[in-house]
């Protein structure tokens, strides 16, 4: 058994070979790399990204990162290809075959099957002197000295340096899109940050209660619609009018004054002016509005018309904060 500090030490290791092997990419940014930009940007068809083994893991979220930023790609298995699948592969697509060696049987057999199929190759490989290589249209290196820590035949550096040569096509082709937060939100509407940029006022009130009174409403009427409606407030309408405001931390306030509440009506206690916004008005804004004013819920109106409530709860819910 290793002892703690051993432990310590091989850990640190692999993580210092990795940034290695991530710092050598740096020196694989060329001009073959700059083509297989531009071919992905120009590909009318969609990319597909295959591999075999600790490869194929890579390739998977490789297509991931595509597929989040705009860019079609599907996934590949390079054992399926060779067994029936190789019909996904259309001549306009842009096909990405990832090895570390360039040389398994797999990758040997499927190669000439996709220079047939007419399908541009690009080869992410390992080896420069391999058959991936040599069947590539295009190259893109990603050798490593070594796997991590001496000795281990595990793939390691080799996985992490597809990985990050991967993520830095798929951000070379975003940038030069053009794409934006706005694009990446449509691609992750269940994200926070889609959400952010999407979800409004509109999309939460119709979930909530509709709480209102008169100006006239007594004491009593006040508490059971603040409370029935679970919001911890009440708008006071007049003439459909939105006049006021009450919340139960007005009520409490009240109470703890000692006033006789026998005799007093809503009009009494509402906050005139209360703070509303239009329907479509971003959640993340509404939480902007709220944390300005110290409240937690904001009256919804369009046109005046008093629509709902959007309370501080609902938009936490959704993951924005």
């Amino acid at each position: 058994m290793n002892t703690p500090e051993e432990i310590k030490q091989i850990a640190l290791s692999t993580i210092k070979d990795e940034y290695i092997a991530i710092k050598q990419l740096e020196n694989y940014i060329d001009d073959a790399f700059v083509q297989a930009v531009e071919q992905i940007l120009h590909c009318r068809g969609r990319i597909v990204i295959t591999g075999i083994g600790k490869s194929a893991i890579i390739a998977g979220k490789i297509v991931a990162t595509f597929n989040s930023t705009g860019t079609p790609a599907i996934f590949l298995h390079a054992a399926d290809a060779i067994h029936g699948d190789l019909g996904i592969i259309q001549r306009e697509d842009i096909a990405i075959c990832l090895s570390n060696s360039g040389n398994t049987p797999e990758i040997k057999v499927l190669t000439p099957m996709l220079k047939t199929l007419g399908a541009l190759l690009i080869g992410m490989v390992g080896n420069k002197q391999s058959y991936l290589a040599s069947q590539s249209d295009i190259v893109i290196n990603t050798t490593v000295e070594q796997e991590a820590t001496p000795g281990n035949p595990a793939p390691t550096c080799s996985t992490t340096a597809q990985l990050v040569m991967g993520d830095a096509l798929a951000m070379a082709v975003l940038h030069c899109r053009g794409f934006s937060a706005q694009d990446f939100a449509r691609y992750h509407p269940g994200g926070s940050l889609g959400k952010q940029l999407y979800l409004k006022a509109e999309n939460l009130y119709p979930a909530n209660e509709r709480p209102a009174v008169s100006p006239d409403a007594d004491i009593r009427s006040l508490i059971v619609e603040i409370s029935g409606k679970r919001l911890g407030v009440t708008a006071v309408l007049e003439n459909n009018r939105v006049i006021g405001i009450i919340t139960d931390g007005d009520l409490r306030r009240m109470l703890e004054k000692g006033h006789d509440i026998s005799k007093l009506k809503a009009k009494d206690i509402m906050t005139k002016n209360p703070k509303t916004i239009p329907g479509k008005t971003l959640a993340v804004d509404a939480l902007q509005i709220m944390r300005q004013n110290n409240i937690t819920q904001l009256l919804v109106l369009d046109n005046e018309e008093y629509k709902g409530v959007v309370h501080l709860h609902d938009i936490l819910r959704e993951g924005i904060i």
